[in-house]
């Protein structure tokens, strides 16, 4: 059995007011360290990892490293983890981008499997490369437990291809930052054992809220 845990990334800015985060090189604010650092130690005490994987973005190597420091394991980046492409709707509010091109904005929401991103990609574009990561991770890693830390929209189709479900159920899924979705893949298929799981930042929330 391989146990994967899908996280994404911690807070950074363009969450709320929400923008077209993308391929934006974002750090990490105040909120995202402690979340990462929240995660980390989730991580360290009830599993014991064998493998990190993290998208390039910086946002989701920082959050990578600190579940390194906190578990002794390495991270290492995987290309395929890489957040979609907006293309020229890249680090747009939404504002502005349904300023821009309001009939393209209401299919994202309506139809996101119909969606391509001016100069940008598809769905399944993100499909074929996460699915590349997912195949990577099982073949390499069989009967080990592997970190992956992604963002927003890879985790929701990574998640939507584990499920068996349609890319048309994009908005089904919710990922907050530094959640963890819990996934075992056996021979007999897969298991999907927690989903979007935030307990862990509960304390953080508390302070960051006030």
């Amino acid at each position: 059995m391989t146990k994967i845990l899908l996280t994404r990334h911690g807070h950074v800015e363009g969450i709320k007011p929400e923008r077209f985060r993308g391929r934006e090189p974002l750090q990490l604010t105040a909120r995202g360290v402690a979340e990462a650092d929240a995660l980390a130690q989730r991580v360290a005490a009830r599993w014991r990892p064998s493998h990190i994987y993290t998208s390039p973005m910086d946002r989701c190597v920082a959050t990578g490293a600190a579940i390194a420091g906190a578990t002794g394991i390495a991270a290492k980046i995987c290309e395929d983890l890489n957040d979609i492409d907006y293309g020229a709707w890249q680090f747009k509010t939404f504002a502005q981008a349904k300023a821009q091109d309001g009939v393209l904005f209401a299919a994202w929401f309506a139809t996101p499997r119909l969606v391509r991103f001016p100069n940008g990609e598809s769905l399944q574009d993100l499909a074929a490369r996460t699915a590349n990561a997912l195949r990577m991770v099982l073949a390499r890693h069989s009967d080990e437990t592997v970190v992956l830390v992604g963002h927003d929209s890879a985790n929701r189709v990574l998640l939507l291809q584990l499920l068996e479900q349609p890319l048309s159920a994009y908005w089904r899924l919710a990922q907050e930052p530094c959640c963890i979705n819990e996934i075992d893949v056996r021979a007999a298929g897969v298991y999907v054992r927690g989903i979007n799981a935030t307990q862990l930042l509960e304390a953080v929330a508390a302070e960051h809220d006030q």
